[in-house]
């Protein structure tokens, strides 16, 4: 069994820029941001044994393509941002792309991208073909919930907390705890996590409702979302009581919940990517996983920190040179079809 570190780039990258102190200025933010990124990396590597890291990468979604809407309110709030806003985003894209070329180029990590799929779409893909191994997926990103399971854990840089099927661990290895109730912080079923989202939709993506003002618990007179999901498996009456209320849209139009939940389905479950898409990812890992060894990682990474002023990394280089000259010698499981 061999343990990864699946980093969902970009989510790292630009989250670590917004903990910044306020007064500092963008070359401190961007050191900051490539900080978080390896420092929050090298303490998974150190604490799990992990024996590689692949780095996944942003493609335009094929999620796009099947809803216009998808994540359309980004570029709006793009467009709102001021000029000096633009101006920092713009550098930090070219920051992070001279990261993302130095992981490719100078160290033995993976560096996975296909350009029709999400780094979510690479880091679920990743964990299919290799069901046996164990997976830390590093992000902040909510979405990445549906998947744990006995050998997926999520870890959120920013929090330092640890999540696994059992809870939320700090970076000690104690359990959370949940700062309203005062219990141990505990992780509801990824599975329920999913079917609510897929019912509620996802607006920070502009995923629409498939059932709009639904309930997670249901009335005498009315199915949530609660009782669905514990019918899911037999589909018995109120499974198909709450997959076929129809409800009218803002546009006047009348939609069926089942047919919402389908159209969300494919662009929130990241275990339900179109068969083509799954081919095209499978075969990108498969090309892209980092097979052959670049010389003198440490060097460049020296040289890397100097250009970055990442004193506190350059102190500690070897035990970041460990982990970057660490090639895949994994073994990647034939059926494509292994959902993580």
């Amino acid at each position: 069994m061999t343990q990864y570190a699946l980093i969902d780039s970009a989510n790292t990258f630009f989250r670590a820029r917004h903990i910044a102190a306020r007064q500092a200025d963008l070359s401190e933010k961007i050191g900051m941001a490539i900080h978080l990124t390896l420092a929050s990396t090298n303490s998974i590597v150190n604490k799990f044994g992990i024996e590689h890291v692949a780095f996944c990468l942003e493609g335009r979604s094929f999620r796009k393509t099947i809803s216009p809407a998808y994540k359309a309110n980004r570029a709006v709030a793009q467009q709102a941002a001021t000029e000096a806003e633009k101006e920092e985003s713009e550098v930090f894209w070219e920051t992070y792309s001279d990261f993302c070329t130095f992981m490719r180029e100078k160290t033995n990590c993976s560096v996975l991208r296909h350009p029709e799929a999400e780094a979510d779409d690479m880091i679920a893909r990743f964990i299919a073909l290799h069901p046996n191994d164990t997976h830390y997926i590093i992000s902040t990103d909510s979405d990445f919930l549906q998947l744990i399971a006995p050998n997926v854990h999520q870890y959120n840089p920013v929090t330092n907390e640890l999540i696994k099927l059992e809870g939320y661990f700090n970076d000690r290895g104690k359990q959370v705890i949940d700062k309203k109730t005062k219990e141990p912080k505990l992780l509801e079923d990824p599975e329920y996590i999913l079917f609510r989202k897929l019912c509620r939709g996802d607006s920070g993506d502009n995923v629409f409702p498939a059932y709009p003002g639904v309930r997670e618990k249901g009335s005498k007179n009315k199915v949530g979302i609660l009782e669905a999901y514990a019918d899911r498996d037999k589909q018995g009456f109120n499974y198909n009581n709450f997959m076929l209320q129809r409800f009218t849209d803002h546009d006047n139009i009348e939609h069926r919940v089942k047919d919402k939940f389908e159209l969300n389905k494919v662009l929130i479950d990241l275990k339900a990517q179109p068969q083509d898409i799954k081919d095209k990812v499978d075969l990108s890992i498969k090309t892209d996983v980092r097979v052959t060894v670049t010389p003198q990682v440490g060097t460049n990474l020296l040289k890397l920190c100097g250009k970055y002023d990442l004193a506190k990394i350059s102190q500690q280089a070897d035990s970041y040179a460990k982990w970057l000259n660490n090639p895949y010698k994994g073994v990647i499981h034939e059926n494509n079809n292994t959902n993580p």
